[in-house]
């Protein structure tokens, strides 16, 4: 077994903009992000594994949690032997994955997560309505549904629980997912930036003074 990739987990609810802040960090030297969602879009359908998936995903049952998490694994070695994801100088950010406790459990084997980053919606009404004008603004407009959105949040806060209970508390940092996207970021780099300098050096830093 190779050694398990350094990892930050972003959590979030809908809407809370974790794939927004890790498409941010994704941009930013030392730091690969990689969403569960673009594992799918990035598989092939003519492969064996792509067959497995389509089996499921064509009659719009989930994925079982084993073939998603191989789907996973061989997708961040297929990103390792592109040198996209240098696991050696990178921290993964990962959201959208673990997604419930048997996915958490079972990945265990590949991640050595750093830090959980939960980005909290403290204002459960600010939430939904920030959800329905995005709805609006991006022609979601099934999406836009306020009773919906409400049991969305619920299945979050009954999936969610579990895997962050999965790990050690004084590894779970809480940042309020209400601010700017910017204003989120600052925050979010404020509990990253001490992980990320304790276990590589900066990538941009030559040595010379």
């Amino acid at each position: 077994m190779p050694d398990r990739y350094k990892t930050i987990l972003l959590f979030g609810a809908p809407g809370a903009g974790k794939g927004t802040q890790g498409k941010i960090l994704g941009q930013v030297p030392g730091f690969f992000h990689l969403a569960c969602g673009d594992v799918f879009r990035s598989l092939d359908i003519t492969s064996e594994l792509g067959k497995d998936f389509l089996k499921y995903s064509s009659k719009g049952e989930l994925v079982p949690d084993n073939l998603t998490i191989e789907m996973w694994s061989k997708n961040v070695h297929a990103q390792t032997v592109l040198s996209l994801y240098k696991p050696g100088s990178d921290l993964l950010i990962l959201d959208g994955i673990p997604r419930n406790l048997n996915q958490a459990t079972a990945m265990d084997d590949y991640l050595d997560v750093l830090l959980v980053i939960h980005l909290v919606c403290p204002n459960l009404d600010e939430m939904v309505l920030r959800m329905k004008r995005r709805a609006l603004k991006e022609n979601r407009l099934d999406d836009a549904d306020e009773s919906v959105i409400r049991h969305r949040f619920e299945v979050y806060d009954q999936e969610t629980k579990p895997v962050l209970e999965h790990y050690d508390p004084k590894i779970i940092q809480e940042i309020n997912a209400l601010g700017s996207p910017a204003e989120v970021l600052q925050h979010v780099l404020e509990v990253l930036v001490p992980v990320q300098n304790e276990h590589f050096r900066n990538p941009l830093n030559t040595g010379r003074g």
